[in-house]
């Protein structure tokens, strides 16, 4: 029997540092925003060197490229459709909420979206190939509900449908902000942002549909 190699002590290591550099970069981007972060700062909070932070990562934007590539597997967990009405209403409210955790959880990428897109063409055509299957994915769902008699709208309308709800979900928190004049943004707000996002498909909704969703959105306002 052939022995299986012993883990790499080197790699292992290498990788535990990885992880804690992330995170702890993500902590501080969405506490202070990336903009007001620089990687001393990052080094000074991980109590490291800044020549070893160097080694792994040799710019700020590498760890941020990092991180979004890491949104980015979030936003993809996504239901597959079915012909179930029930079921097809549950999975519309799954990957909604699953998309909102994964924005509330960074956050720091939609403070100031444009501008880091603007910084980063690598960035905003990751955000592009996000925005372009979250909408697939949503179009099929509504499509499946549709099939169901579930959903009463057109393709047209539900291709609408998709991207106005994907407009609420990426600057929700950025309005929150605007208008509560402050930063300190709390899940709270996130739940406010996932009822509204509900609240625009409600009403293509119908009968016992409807109301599921309507209780399921009542969740996060009670």
């Amino acid at each position: 029997m052939k022995k299986r190699a012993a883990p790499d002590g080197n790699a292992l290591r290498t990788q535990r540092t990885v992880e804690r550099v992330l995170a702890g970069s993500l902590a501080l981007f969405n506490a202070e925003g990336e903009a007001n972060v620089t990687t001393g700062m990052i080094a000074a909070a991980l109590d490291m060197s800044p020549g070893n932070l160097y080694y792994h990562f040799r710019n700020k934007e590498q760890i941020v490229e990092a991180l979004f590539r890491r949104f980015e597997a979030r936003m993809d967990a996504d239901p597959v459709p079915t012909v179930d009405a029930a079921r097809a209403v549950e999975d519309l409210w799954l990957s909604l909420h699953l998309a909102l955790e994964a924005i509330w959880e960074y956050r720091f990428l939609f403070r100031n979206l444009d501008d880091l897109l603007s910084r980063n063409r690598r960035l905003r055509e990751v955000f592009n190939r996000i925005v372009d299957r979250k909408l697939a994915a949503f179009t099929s769902l509504c499509e499946s509900l549709a099939s169901a008699g579930a959903m009463r709208a057109t393709p047209d309308e539900i291709r609408a449908l998709g991207r106005n709800v994907l407009v609420v979900a990426t600057y929700w928190l950025n309005f929150q902000s605007i208008r509560r004049r402050r930063e300190d943004l709390s899940s709270e707000d996130l739940g406010l942002g996932a009822y509204q996002v509900l609240s625009l498909v409600a009403p293509y909704l119908r009968d016992d549909a409807r109301a599921h969703l309507d209780a399921l959105g009542r969740q996060y306002i009670e």
